[in-house]
């Protein structure tokens, strides 16, 4: 039971024990409402002033029970409303401690900045690839969604430098700017690299007249949902096999359904050095290498077999979920 529901049938109760105790007064002593309900009031209260009338001994008995179960009842009613609030408050701060606990323990995590439609169905993206992310949301409103999703956040201005600082931004390994208006993403992004000029920025731009501003303020990547949506609205005329083939990529779950991902190649990993007609990814994986990004962050695309894999490219790979997973496994090291 809720605690404000357990308030209510109490205060219900409470009102009925009022009402039966007029009703008692009225019955045994044949006395009117008014002051049936005057005596009942203050008996509960325990006030101590005089009774209307003569009590007769069925009254006086009738007065002592009424004292002992409404002045109970009072207490109890009284101090319930106290815990609630008490309780109510003790949770919050507990639980907003709990979130800035595990916020200041976790490291090359994502920021969010915004938690309307966009930035809803982007955090619960990154979740769902077990990436840490921390948001950053103004409206109050929002509260109750984002603990619903289970997310860690913070209340305030994207845009104020101690709030990105309780966000962890210094070991950040990105942050997404979608807030409400494309201003409020450039102030954001000046001031986060400011305090980390190495952090990975994406913005959304709401106009294509504010993708220069936005890059101009140190955007690493723009993005224009209406000009995503209106092309891809476009390319399932033209090309819908394609877009199917993308969309069975990028969007689905199962893990014997084919998925595109970029792996990084680390110094330890044991394809490192090796070429790729030697490295068994196609006849062992049954993967296919879309492209490789060099760390000079030169792109080939359909590289030749006798392409050699160095630390610090990123492979881009398709095939299935598990492949990928042993890839990456085998390029970590």
């Amino acid at each position: 039971m809720s605690r404000t529901r357990q308030i209510l049938i109490s205060l219900l109760l409470f009102f009925t024990l009022i009402f039966l105790g007029c009703i008692g007064y009225m019955i045994l002593e044949d006395w009117p409402f008014l002051d049936s309900l005057y005596m009942t009031i203050i008996t509960i209260a325990t006030v101590g002033y005089s009774e209307v009338h003569t009590v007769s001994t069925q009254g006086r008995i009738f007065t002592l029970l009424l004292i002992l179960l409404g002045g109970g009842f009072f207490l109890y009613l009284m101090s319930d409303i106290i815990k609630f609030l008490v309780e109510g408050r003790i949770r919050s701060v507990l639980g907003r401690y709990k979130l800035d606990s595990q916020i200041k323990k976790i490291k090359g995590h994502f920021i969010v900045c915004g938690y309307g439609r966009i930035g809803r169905l982007l955090t619960r993206y990154l979740v769902q690839k077990y990436i840490d992310v921390v948001v950053i949301e103004k409206d109050d409103t929002c509260i109750k969604r984002m603990n619903d999703d289970g997310v860690l956040y913070l209340v305030g201005e994207a845009g104020n430098e101690d709030m990105l600082i309780r966000a962890g931004i210094e070991n950040a390994k990105g942050i997404i700017a979608v807030t409400a208006t494309d201003a409020e993403n450039v102030f954001l992004i000046l001031i986060a690299k400011q305090l980390n000029p190495k952090v990975f920025v994406v913005a959304r731009a709401s106009k294509d007249s504010s993708k220069k501003t936005l890059q101009a303020a140190g955007a690493d990547k723009v993005i224009s949902p209406y000009e995503i949506g209106a092309r891809r609205m476009a390319h399932a005329i033209l090309r819908p096999t394609v877009i199917k083939f993308l969309e069975t990529a990028f969007f689905s779950d199962d893990e014997t359904d084919i998925q595109i991902e970029e792996i990084l190649v680390k110094p330890k990993s044991i394809l490192a050095g090796v070429h790729l007609i030697d490295s068994g990814i196609r006849k062992n994986l049954n993967l296919i290498i879309l492209a490789i990004k060099t760390k000079q962050d030169n792109m080939i695309f359909n590289p030749k077999a006798d392409t050699k894999i160095e630390p610090g490219d990123t492979m881009v790979a398709v095939g299935s979920a598990k492949s990928l997973v042993q890839l990456e496994l085998m390029l970590h090291g």
